[in-house]
């Protein structure tokens, strides 16, 4: 009796307890964040597409129907565009490189040797200073933006370029980007081997501790980037001269334009549309050279 017993209390060989009702209970948990995902992708996307679309038609087809439908009129606008005033768009877009590529560019070596410093080295008032600059991550750029905007009057550096780039240089949030990942990318033993040997401080940093930190810079450089591409209120405050205004002010104006001129609106859209693809190329190529270099880390370690 006892060994019947056990026979049938055994389960059948190739399953596990709880198989009638673990997967199915797990497939339905699973299944809520799969649609919260899905419709939180279709809730950004959707913008996105119908800016596409909207790019490709005419201002007939734009305000006669809203479909999402491809239009006719994409070489029409992009003709337009390319005559509007000269073409100040392409010169808005040089703006925006120059800003955003120097900024970034900037940016990232003042976080990389912050970052390592505050890292590597011991030194009084280093956790607070530290603290300091999470205290300036969670501050809202709006708030700096009139007082920076009072410190370049000052200086009297309104209405350059200078104006808009200065501001961007130092980025809190990339200085503890790079302090997060120095501290766990450079070991100090490799810091302290290179000091027995008798390499500088700074050859230290360029030669040993520099590559390794390149995966975290190269974050560094692709988020100061976009945030400097996508920045509005600064040029607005800073800039008066439109010949030195970056693509969002200039778009901005062509939309003010609009209320008076309709036509003027497939201009913003077709020009909001060509604004994306360097972002979109930028993080194309980025990630790109981010998974190498987090592979070839790998593989040195």
């Amino acid at each position: 009796m006892s060994t019947l017993a056990v026979r049938k209390a055994a389960p059948a060989a190739g399953t596990t307890p709880g198989t009638a009702q673990g997967p199915p209970r797990r497939r339905r948990i699973a299944f809520v964040p799969t649609v919260t995902l899905l419709l939180g992708a279709v809730y950004c996307l959707l913008p996105v597409a119908w800016v596409v679309i909207a790019a490709t038609k005419s201002g007939r087809e734009l305000f006669s129907t809203f479909t999402f439908l491809p239009g006719t009129g994409f070489t029409g606008n992009l003709a337009d565009l390319n005559a509007y005033r000269d073409g100040v768009y392409w010169r808005w877009m040089g703006n925006s490189a120059l800003y955003a590529g120097l900024g970034a560019l900037l940016s990232t070596a003042v976080s990389a040797l912050a970052g390592y410093a505050l890292a590597v080295y011991r030194f009084r008032g280093r956790e607070a200073l530290f603290n300091v600059l999470l205290a300036g991550v969670l501050m809202p750029p709006v708030i700096l933006a009139v007082p920076q905007y009072l410190l370049l009057a000052q200086a009297d550096l309104t209405d350059s370029r200078l104006s808009v780039l200065l501001p961007q240089i130092l980025s809190p949030y990339g200085v503890y980007l790079a302090r997060i990942y120095a501290t766990a990318a450079v070991p100090a033993d490799v810091v302290e081997a290179g000091r027995m040997d008798g390499a500088s401080e700074w050859r230290i940093f360029t030669r040993i501790s520099l590559p390794m930190m390149l995966p975290g810079l190269v974050t560094v450089f692709l988020f100061q980037f976009v945030a400097v591409w996508n920045n509005f209120l600064l040029p607005y405050i800073m800039l008066s001269d439109d010949e030195k205004f970056p693509i969002t002010l200039g778009l901005h104006t062509l939309l003010e334009q609009g209320a008076n001129t309709p036509a003027l609106y497939t201009l913003v859209i077709t020009g909001a549309f060509l604004a994306v693809l360097p972002l979109v190329a930028l993080f194309l190529v980025v990630q790109r050279f981010w998974s190498l270099d987090l592979l070839s880390g790998a593989v040195k370690s």
